[in-house]
């Protein structure tokens, strides 16, 4: 399964955590999340925590998070 890119870069927190958790509820994940605020990283951890999902540094400034009902991501270039 592919997963969907949601680009947050230039928004302050907690917008990109708002939209990984929209993204999440409308697909199920996996979602790459990109962010550059630097608050973004403890709100997205802690985002996934509370919800179950797993969550990897794949890039500087971008995540993986997906559910474990997503089962594998690809990640989409």
């Amino acid at each position: 399964m592919d997963a969907v890119r949601v680009d947050a870069r230039g928004m302050r927190c907690p917008w990109p955590a708002i939209r990984l958790g929209r993204m999440m509820r409308e697909t199920g994940g996996p979602v790459l999340i990109l962010a550059d605020d630097p608050i973004a990283p403890g709100e997205i951890a802690a985002l996934a925590k509370a919800q179950g999902w797993s969550l990897s540094a794949v890039e500087e400034g971008g995540w993986l998070v997906s559910s474990p009902k997503a089962g594998q991501a690809r990640l989409r270039s």
